[in-house]
């Protein structure tokens, strides 16, 4: 039989959840004490170990596996639930991650701390919370009695924050095995999830010139950085507000003296958009891109790094049902479409069903002030456990 979230169910979860909040607080700390940034060995092992051990704790988990990922950090897969009560091998797969931005030593310049019903710590907001709070949803589903109708796999990678080098083929993999996928990233302000979110693109442009002297011989130097100013004066115009597309040069270097035509220039390009035909259409502009001086070489590397989430109709229906589950449980849940990426990008190429920043409320994610909000604690872990239990 199928779980249904009635009024006494919903009841049974908000209790579980605030009985529990101590507890799971007590786990972020714990998480955020072990400073983890992306590449960080060391860190990245302390947090696993620490999420590993947590799982096997929890009757329903049936499979806590360690990925050692290099030299770099280690990935960690969770699986519970078996098979499910209904025969179905499709998977409701929650997706996280446990690097952070912040470098290692921030922890002891900004502590934790809490103030006014706000817990502050690096790491907290993105994404150390909602690392423990889908932990806490698998234990209340076990706790409670509650069946899941599938069997839920939980992928934390640890390079998330560092563009997935290697996280990608695992989110890939666990996302062609699953029915829909639960991103515990954060919320946008309101505790609003996110139904779409724009791609990225990340290509490098290379210019080479001929070097001369600026006062002796300016003719015969072929600049490198105004070949690359007028190049980027180009790339502005694939802009395109109304499309969502952003074309952003944010690094730009170059040149040796002052008094010689530069050589060499390179430009970091960071490409945004909202639809797989728009992000072909700017990449393949972008790869076009020849000299307006024709004495100068051009070389262009990157590409696509991040698929969109499209607000699909298969999302659209997945996030009225996660709205209909909060609404029982006495909330109302926004939605709206945001311009960072997540793993949630490379799941919903594979996966038509995707919602994400169903994480703990909060605010400063990478930010100085970065904190979450402790009341949200226990209605956003009944909402994914109530996900898990429904879908």
């Amino acid at each position: 039989m199928t779980f249904e979230l009635d009024q006494t169910a919903s009841n049974n979860l908000l209790d579980y959840f605030a009985r529990r909040e101590v507890d799971v607080l007590a786990l972020t700390r714990s998480l955020v004490e072990r400073e983890s940034p992306s590449g960080d060995l060391e860190g990245s092992r302390a947090v696993v170990e620490l999420l590993e051990r947590e799982a096997r704790g929890i009757t329903s988990v049936s499979s806590a596996t360690r990925v050692p990922v290099g030299d770099y950090g280690e990935h960690l897969l969770v699986e519970a639930f078996g098979s499910g009560g209904g025969g179905d091998e499709r998977t409701t797969l929650l997706l996280g991650h446990t690097d952070t931005v912040h470098p290692r030593g921030s922890l002891a310049e900004r502590p934790l701390r809490e103030e006014g019903g706000r817990v502050y710590g690096p790491g907290i907001f993105d994404m150390k919370s909602g690392c423990a709070v889908a932990l806490e949803a698998l234990r209340a589903c076990a706790e409670l009695k509650i069946a899941p109708r599938r069997p839920v796999v939980l992928l934390l990678t640890c390079d998330e924050e560092a563009g997935s080098r290697s996280g990608r083929a695992l989110v890939e993999r666990e996302a062609r095995r699953a029915a829909q996928v639960l991103v515990l990233e954060p919320p946008a302000p309101g505790g609003r999830a996110k139904t779409a979110r724009k791609g990225t693109g990340i290509f490098t442009l290379r210019a080479e010139g001929r070097a001369a002297h600026a006062g002796l011989d300016f003719e015969k130097g072929a600049s490198a950085v105004l070949e690359l100013a007028r190049q980027t004066l180009r790339l502005n115009e694939l802009c395109d507000a109304a499309r969502g597309v952003t074309v952003n040069v944010g690094v730009f270097a170059g040149g040796t003296r002052s008094n010689v035509v530069a050589e060499e220039a390179t430009a970091e390009i960071d490409v945004r958009f909202e639809t797989m035909a728009d992000a072909l259409r700017v990449e393949e502009s972008i790869k076009s891109l020849r000299p307006l001086d024709e004495r100068v070489r051009l070389s262009i590397e990157g590409g696509i790094n991040r698929p969109p989430l499209e607000r699909t109709a298969s999302v659209a229906k997945l996030y009225a049902h996660a709205r209909a589950v909060a609404s029982a449980l006495g909330f109302d849940l926004g939605e709206t479409s945001v311009g960072g990426a997540s793993d949630g990008n490379f799941a919903a190429a594979l996966c038509p069903a995707v919602l994400d920043g169903l994480g703990v409320e909060g605010d400063g994610a990478h930010a100085s002030h970065e904190h979450i909000v402790r009341e949200s604690l226990a209605r956003r872990g009944a909402l994914v456990a109530g996900l898990i239990a429904t879908l």
